[in-house]
């Protein structure tokens, strides 16, 4: 958990210099607000009930919906754009395996109420900052949906589908197969070309004079110049049906197959749940493969400080103990009554230093301060020791 809590921190920190709030909604939902997003095919992946009233309710199994929602009932009327984050465990019924559970826990972004390429930029470079922050080494993929339309706009919805779900799984022989029995063949080129190409100008040539290029461009643009690390992407597939232009990915290097860690982009949904349409774009990060992908990196060290003390000196350990705590310092007093050198032996175990304080101390106002690291020990005052374990020299 320290090592959890040292990442979170690390994110809401990056979350709050870039001007995210955070918001907070629900762990369950009406469950048509699910539905009305992604389908009733979604519900065999959702923990679905009755209350006692007998309404559908469902543990959310993402929270973009809930944030919408939120900006639908109670953020519309607020300055835009809003830029919000949220830390929270979400619920699928899936099979658990490595990096996929059925609980697990997201780190996400909704920039909300502004429809420009710099507001795009913002979100992916925000990611990254995020990604970075967690200590792991990761890919940056970015798209647009734009060029798969284009491709794809001659086929009927269920076809395209079909196509992405192939092209997802990298199924080029079904999609070679699907598309010659939809009379589709010469597609079939176009589409592999697409999703292989990995420059700009190649990918439009692919694709020709597609609406918006010149957002597009400006997009691309803006990342190179800000010096994001990205590889283009242009054959992302998934979310056809929910994003509505820029999509990105991002994926660890050593989690193999459940390799990706992040996922967003641009999208609209706040008409679905009664409210204006509203431009937004964000993304969530999975936090336990960022966690899986980090493996056993410790956390930022905490020097510990362990108060040994005689009972008679017990009302001057406390206050001592009580001085190093409101200095900021990770203090634990011996509560066993056992003897100095027992105490001292016990707190060795977990300590960085030992606060040794019995009849002598009392009575001087002073503290023992023994570093456990190197044995040495010395006799000062309080605001000296508390000085020395600071490593602030000012006070000596």
């Amino acid at each position: 958990m320290e090592q959890r809590r040292s990442v979170e921190n690390a994110m809401r920190r990056i979350a709050h210099i870039w001007g995210y709030r955070e918001v907070c909604t629900p762990t369950f939902e009406e469950l048509e607000l699910f539905t009305l997003r992604s389908g009733e095919g979604i519900i065999e992946e959702m923990y679905v009930f009755e209350d006692k009233g007998g309404r559908k309710l469902a543990l959310r199994p993402e929270v973009t919906a809930s944030v919408l929602r939120a900006y639908v009932n109670v953020g519309k009327t607020l300055a835009k754009p809003l830029r919000w984050y949220y830390f929270a465990d979400c619920f699928r019924y899936e099979r658990p395996q490595k990096g996929r559970y059925r609980q697990f826990w997201q780190f996400g972004v909704e920039l909300i109420g502004q429809d420009t390429p710099l507001a795009e930029a913002e979100v992916i470079m925000l990611a990254k900052d995020l990604l970075s922050a967690s200590g792991i080494a990761f890919t940056l993929h970015v798209g647009h949906l734009g060029f798969m339309r284009a491709l794809l706009e001659g086929l009927s919805p269920e076809d395209q589908k079909k196509v992405r779900i192939l092209l997802d799984k990298k199924n080029y022989d079904g999609l070679s197969a699907f598309l010659s029995s939809r009379g589709e063949s010469d597609l079939f080129d176009r589409l592999t070309a697409l999703v292989e190409s990995r420059n700009l100008d190649d990918a439009l040539a692919i694709t020709g004079n597609i609406p918006g290029k010149e957002r597009i461009r400006e997009l691309f643009a803006i990342l190179d110049q800000a010096g994001v690390p990205y590889t283009l992407d242009p054959g992302i597939a998934r979310g056809l049906d929910y994003y509505t232009g820029l999509v990105f990915e991002a994926f660890a290097e050593n989690l193999g197959a459940e390799n990706q860690i992040a996922g967003g982009g641009t999208y609209r949904l706040a008409h679905l749940f009664g409210g204006e349409d509203t431009p937004s774009c964000g993304f969530a990060i999975g936090f336990d493969r960022v966690m899986v992908a980090r493996g056993d990196i410790p956390a930022t060290p905490v020097v510990r400080v362990g108060v040994a003390h005689t009972p008679e000196a017990r009302d001057w350990a406390l206050h001592v103990a009580a001085a190093f705590r409101t200095a900021g310092i990770r203090t634990e007093s011996d509560l066993s009554g056992k003897t100095l050198s027992q105490q001292i032996s016990s707190i060795s175990r977990t300590a960085d230093f030992a606060l040794i304080i019995g009849r002598r101390e009392q009575e001087k106002g002073s503290v023992t301060l023994k570093d456990l690291r190197s044995g040495t020990q010395k006799e000062l005052s309080l605001a000296e020791a508390i000085a020395e374990v600071n490593g602030d020299d000012s006070c000596r």
